[in-house]
């Protein structure tokens, strides 16, 4: 005859437990996930921007219309900065990213692009 099988009390419950204290750090896990994402999305759009404005400015385009190129590559509240010299344009895209929506942690992200002037571009500056 089969004896019949005991269970211990204390093991009622474990994966319940388990459950609830993994739960939490999953959530956070995927918080920071999505948090760096947001960033390094903000950072790729910044490089491309930065980009657009050094090729406008190479061709000898004046600071109003690199702006505008490079605003319209850019993260929503970025900054533009243009230097240019006889020989390069450097062209400067800035952002504070907030990663976390609503929560007051922000993230500055910047991209440089420089490029060459283009022959017959024009006056620098």
């Amino acid at each position: 005859m089969a004896r019949p099988v005991r269970r211990e009390r204390g093991e009622a419950g474990m994966v319940t437990a388990e459950t609830a204290v993994v739960l939490p750090v999953l959530l956070l896990v995927l918080v920071g996930a999505v948090a760096a994402v947001t960033v390094v999305g903000a950072q790729l759009r910044c490089v491309d921007a930065a980009r657009e404005g050094a090729r406008a400015a190479a061709r000898g385009e004046d600071a109003a219309t690199v702006a505008g190129w490079a605003a319209a590559a850019a993260p929503d509240g970025a900054r533009t900065a243009m230097t240019t010299t006889d020989a390069e344009v450097r062209v400067v895209v800035t952002v504070e990213v907030a990663p976390l929506g609503p929560l007051p942690w922000r993230v500055t992200v910047s991209a440089e692009a420089v490029g060459q002037r283009e022959p017959g571009a024009g006056p620098a500056g």
